[in-house]
């Protein structure tokens, strides 16, 4: 993803953390997600406003806290952005030495042994997969690589290719030891990857982090896609937010308010390409291989964002029928499909 953040109010850098207190609206591009805030007057002599970020995994990551004075302020937000630079040492698959490309590496020649951590996310991976029918699945690095997503913009895929690829992926063949927390391949090549899940598991972290520090009032977004709201903003009921129409829809958007909740959104706005007369986005269906076509953009609440964000590609490759028959009692989900060439968003009912 490449967010746009307003750069008159937000300051980023990969390990830096820039403060900023005087702030109305985040606006990321591809999720469709513009968070703006509205703070009470009244409230400013109680509790100050301030908002920090950076650039990790691939994204700029924000975090909106209230707190009592800056140096409560500086201390939550530089603990929350260190928990984010460890976890993406931990999950990043473009660094070698991160503990998610040494599964990569060797898992299908032998088991390899994982940190509690990473084996307690891969186990929770799986069971996304199994409820989702395997519209879910970590394990479509050889699709992404094949459909020229991994390092590029994209690329027309022919029928061989993906077959060959698709005998590389299923999440069946990934195969957790509960006894030593090892995780083994059961076929060569295979990849996993972690866009669909790394920044929904690094919000709910940073949360937590805050939470730790004695922030009681915090939102938490990573590059647009993924949001956690801790609390809310002194006078109101939640954090407001804007989910935003996909390209093609102008200029409509839905809000909701979120408190103690989070949401996600997948799209294909981004990352997507043009081929003989056709769009062709980066959400696949792994059980076919291709890109799923129909559905634009799908936005998901939840009680968690690694909830939120791993539902968000359920929901998106199974459709508004399956989504209603089978989400889990309390996530709420909002989708924008291409009617006859023309979005048409709606919650599901």
């Amino acid at each position: 993803m490449n967010p746009k953040i307003q750069p008159d109010l937000l300051s980023h850098g990969r390990d830096s953390v820039s403060p900023s207190r005087r702030v109305r609206c985040f606006a990321p591009s591809v999720s469709g997600l513009l968070l703006c805030l509205f703070l009470p007057a009244a409230s400013r002599a109680q509790l100050q406003h301030f908002v920090f970020s950076g650039d990790a995994m691939g994204g700029a990551f924000s975090v909106a806290v209230y707190a009592n004075d800056r140096d409560s302020a500086d201390a939550a937000a530089a603990a929350a952005f260190a928990e984010l630079r460890r976890l993406e040492r931990m999950l990043s698959n473009y660094r070698p030495d991160s503990e998610w490309s040494e599964v990569n590496r060797y898992a299908a020649d032998r088991a390899v042994a994982v940190s509690q951590e990473l084996f307690d996310l891969l186990s929770a991976c799986l069971e996304y997969s199994r409820r989702s029918e395997g519209a879910f699945d970590i394990t479509v690095g050889p699709l992404v690589k094949v459909w020229g997503f991994r390092d590029g913009s994209g690329r027309l895929a022919n029928d061989p290719a993906v077959q060959e690829a698709l005998g590389r992926i299923g999440h069946t063949n990934v195969l957790l030891g509960s006894v030593k927390r090892t995780v083994r391949f059961a076929r060569p090549g295979m990849e996993i990857d972690p866009g669909g899940i790394g920044k929904g598991y690094a919000v709910d972290r940073m949360i937590e982090v805050l939470r730790r520090h004695g922030i009681e009032r915090a939102l938490v977004s990573a590059a647009g896609s993924s949001i956690y709201a801790l609390g809310a903003p002194p006078g109101r009921d939640g954090w407001p937010i804007d989910i935003r129409a996909p390209r093609g829809a102008g200029s409509g958007t839905e809000k909701v308010v979120l408190k103690d909740a989070s949401i996600s959104t997948s799209g294909t706005s981004e990352k997507s390409f043009r081929a003989g007369g056709e769009t062709y986005g980066h959400i696949f269906d792994p059980r076919t291989g291709y890109p799923v076509r129909g559905v634009l953009q799908v936005s998901v609440t939840a009680a968690s964002a690694l909830d939120s964000e791993a539902w968000t590609k359920a929901c998106f490759v199974n459709g508004r029928r399956w989504s209603a028959e089978r989400l889990p009692s309390g996530f709420r989900v909002y989708f924008c499909e291409d009617q006859a060439g023309h979005p048409l968003c709606s919650w599901l009912p």
